[in-house]
């Protein structure tokens, strides 16, 4: 058995969370491969929102395992809340598991994380505050602290020694109101409850399931245009979001890697700072934002919002080696009379399909194909022959354009509005 892959092909946000939810009964294991608590994952089941930040989004399927990957970022007290509100609703978390190898944000790795997003004053990158920058850094510094770590002798030794170093740190930054030993007494009290968890050593719990012939999902956070090494730099998370990053935070060979899937809005929206080509700042883009309910998940903030952009999408298919598409929001775009797709990028006078070097930089006009609305209610039709013809030719057109089927549709927030071809 391959591990088949699902990630977002934009900057986030795109609907991951309901969509591994969907085929998580097919799975025998969902896996988290990197980011953290910045990640918000949403999933509505009977009208009840749940949001998932650290936890695989298999987590409310029956007989799933759930493993957070070594290449995740994990916040004690972010994680035992979750817990506590799986277990609230009655949802079994003992198929929940945990690599070893994964690294521990500390209160100080988000005190950081605050008190340097504050002296960047407008030059903001726009970050979650959650410390997953930060603990990235002392990961590849070498001084990071990971959940093996905690069965340590000297654990507590280490711990100080990292906060010492933070706290010394943070004096070339501006002071922040943060309670650090408030923070560091719930942090501790978090460890207590996350002991539940089952830990695991993740490169051989994975290839013996991958022996045994269990089929697994790695399941990717952020959204590719928000990788480290491809995305829109600076204004990116500090992981690999890509599927090259299952390799390295799952602790399997490329050659293990089947299926990929990639997530896309009908439109585009991203949160925070950086360069975003085909952004609406009129009334066209607060309409997106109000019909689409366009707010962070996890940080609340408004998200920006614009049409689709198809050569950032037909570079992120690439790099993901994406073998199918799943549009999601199609409903969210009913009653638009008139629907805009970028196809080029115009820049110094000459067209382009393909992402420049520098977004940052490059005084970029997208170039626009109009296409007509379908102006009727979409939402939960799950016969691909029942929608309106000028939905077909939306969906065909991105086909066309990207060179990858669509196979899912979502047409609501719902785990029943998805359409599969």
């Amino acid at each position: 058995m391959l591990i088949d892959v699902l990630l977002g092909l934009q900057w986030g946000d795109e609907g991951k969370g309901k969509i591994v939810d969907y085929l998580a009964s097919n799975y025998d294991i969902i896996c988290r491969f990197q980011g953290g608590p910045n990640a918000g994952h949403t999933i509505v089941i009977d009208g009840r929102k749940h949001v998932l930040h650290t936890i695989p989004s298999g987590v409310f399927r029956e007989n799933v395992v759930n493993v957070i990957g070594n290449g995740v970022v994990i916040d004690p007290i972010v994680l035992a809340k979750e817990l506590r509100s799986l277990k609230e609703i009655g949802v079994d978390t003992s198929q929940i598991y945990l690599a070893r190898k994964a690294h521990l944000i500390l209160p100080t790795h988000r005190y950081l994380d605050a008190a340097s997003e504050a002296s960047k004053g407008k030059a903001k990158i726009g970050s979650t505050l959650r410390g997953i920058g930060p603990t990235y850094m002392d990961k590849t510094g070498r001084n990071g602290l990971r959940v093996g770590d905690l069965d340590q002798n000297d654990f507590r030794k280490r711990y100080d020694n990292l906060k010492e170093k933070h706290l010394k740190l943070s004096k070339i930054y501006p002071e922040v109101d943060f309670d650090i030993e408030k923070e560091e007494s719930l942090w501790f009290e978090s460890i207590e409850e996350m002991n539940s968890l089952k830990r695991i050593d993740n490169s051989y719990f994975i290839q013996e399931a991958i022996s045994e012939g269990k089929s697994i999902l790695a399941e990717g956070a952020q959204g590719s245009m928000l990788d480290i090494d491809y995305g829109t730099y600076p204004f990116v998370t500090s992981s690999n979001t890509l599927t090259a990053g299952v390799c390295v935070g799952l602790g399997v060979s490329p050659k293990k890697i089947g299926n990929v899937y990639g997530i896309s809005k009908s439109y585009c929206t991203r949160v925070g700072s950086g360069p975003f080509p085909t952004e609406l700042d009129d009334e066209t883009g607060e309409k997106l934002r109000k019909e689409g309910k366009e707010f962070g998940a996890t940080t609340g903030r408004p998200r920006r919002t614009g049409w689709i952009d198809l050569p950032q999408l037909k570079y992120t298919v690439m790099l993901n080696g994406v073998d199918h598409l799943c549009i999601t929001k199609m409903d969210i775009l009913n009653t638009f009379e008139t629907i805009k797709v970028a196809t080029k990028y115009e820049i110094d006078g000459n067209l382009t399909e393909q992402v420049p070097y520098e977004l940052n930089d490059e005084l970029i006009k997208p170039v626009y194909e109009s296409l007509q609305g379908w102006n009727q209610n979409i939402n939960h039709l799950k016969d691909y022959n029942l929608l309106p013809d000028e939905t077909k030719n939306y969906i065909y057109f991105l086909e066309s354009y990207l060179g990858v089927p669509v196979s899912m549709i979502s047409t609501g927030p719902e785990r029943e509005a998805l359409m599969i071809r």
